[in-house]
């Protein structure tokens, strides 16, 4: 058979096709998963959040450091460390004079992930701080984190090849009911490219009237970073204060004279060490090049990942995966255990019950003994 399986020769290079791009992939995905754990570990009362993003975003750049040494390939942070309590949906990656700390019941949303040649692995995880980690989470943050996670599998056996974007909301929506809770407005799962983290292909997790998005069918070869963001409330998120975002992305598609010499140096310290993924100002050395953040922004140099959250006294669980789509099956490489959780809810929608009790592998066909003078089936 000539070409690739997943289609024209020119893309083989970098497609799944190609046994060295999910060796990347995996590697990364082992970094990633290696520092979800060491902070899940961290997230004890009385422990500061910023340590713990800076821990993060330390042993990524520590774990892609080791990898395929003497290479001349990039590799780096492609989802700065961000850790966001309670009401806050996420994207909260505070500087380094945050004074706020976890305490005793505290829902936090773990966020991060690393690149390595441009093979981005990501993840998010829920867990609820405990002094006994051993203890059964209960209550409505049980109910949000077990939503995010059947979501999550849900989702991942609809964004499956041959399956298309529309079949995949109606599902999470039964699932969030069932738990009492909504799915946050305005979630997206991306498939990634090499060196692109929000590729076109794009699935809205809670379709809302006035967002059109673009039908597609889900293809083998492809990557997604499967994104489930679910509430007790309504799921309806806002920013509170725009000095609170310190995450933010180039606009590659944006070019601009920039006036002041603090926005050229940020601009410039960026596009070395962050050109195409998500950094926090946290992992900019340049300091007096923060004053130049404005410049930027107004002029669309950079795309800002606020931090909005819910209504007071809501809590809100992120559940995140990167999963690839291979000939076998679903592989998801970006994982973490979750707490023991305990909620009298559960899903009784059949459907959807049948969907969920599905493998993400795929049933291997069984060869027929080809008769004799008969050629079997390629």
């Amino acid at each position: 058979m000539s070409g690739s399986e997943y289609g024209d020769d020119s893309l083989q290079e970098e497609s799944l096709g190609n046994p060295d791009v999910v060796t990347k992939y995996k590697a990364a995905a082992k970094i990633v998963n290696a520092t979800l754990k060491a902070i899940i570990d961290g997230c004890k009362p009385g422990t500061k959040v910023v340590d713990l993003c800076e821990t993060g975003d330390r042993l990524l750049n520590e774990g892609v450091a080791k990898e395929f040494k003497g290479k001349d390939i990039e590799k780096g942070i492609a989802v700065p460390t961000c850790l966001s309590l309670n009401n806050c949906a996420g994207h909260f990656s505070p500087l380094n004079d945050n004074p706020l700390e976890l305490k005793e019941g505290d829902l936090v949303k773990i966020d991060l992930g690393c690149h390595i040649d441009g093979y981005i692995a990501q993840a998010a995880h829920s867990l609820v701080v405990a002094s006994d980690p051993s203890a059964p989470v209960t209550g409505r943050a049980a109910d949000a984190i077990l939503c995010a996670q059947t979501c999550f599998d849900a989702a991942a056996r609809l964004m499956r090849p041959g399956k298309k974007a529309s079949e995949v909301a109606g599902p999470l929506n039964k699932i969030a009911e069932a738990y009492g809770c909504s799915l946050v407005d305005g979630v997206m799962s991306y498939q990634m490219n090499r060196f692109v983290i929000d590729g076109e292909k794009a699935v809205l997790q809670k379709p809302l009237p006035d967002t059109k998005m673009d039908e597609f069918e889900f293809e083998e070869g492809e990557v997604y970073a499967i994104d489930i963001i679910i509430s007790t409330g309504e799921g309806k998120i806002k920013m509170h204060d725009e000095k609170e975002t310190t995450v933010y992305k180039r606009a590659m598609a944006v070019t601009y004279q920039l006036k002041m010499k603090a926005s050229r140096e940020l601009l410039s310290e960026v596009g070395k060490k962050y050109p195409t993924m998500l950094f926090s100002l946290r992992g900019i050395e340049a300091k007096q090049a923060r004053f130049g953040l404005v410049e930027c922004i107004n002029h669309g140099l950079l795309d800002a990942y606020a931090v909005s959250y819910e209504k007071e006294g809501e809590v809100i669980a992120h559940i995140k995966g990167t999963v690839l789509l291979m000939p076998s099956g679903s592989d998801r490489i970006t994982s973490a255990p979750l707490q023991q959780l305990q909620s009298d809810k559960t899903v009784e929608d059949e459907a959807v019950k049948a969907l969920l009790s599905t493998s993400l592998k795929n049933k291997k066909k069984k060869k027929k003994a080809a008769k004799e003078g008969t050629p079997m089936e390629a």
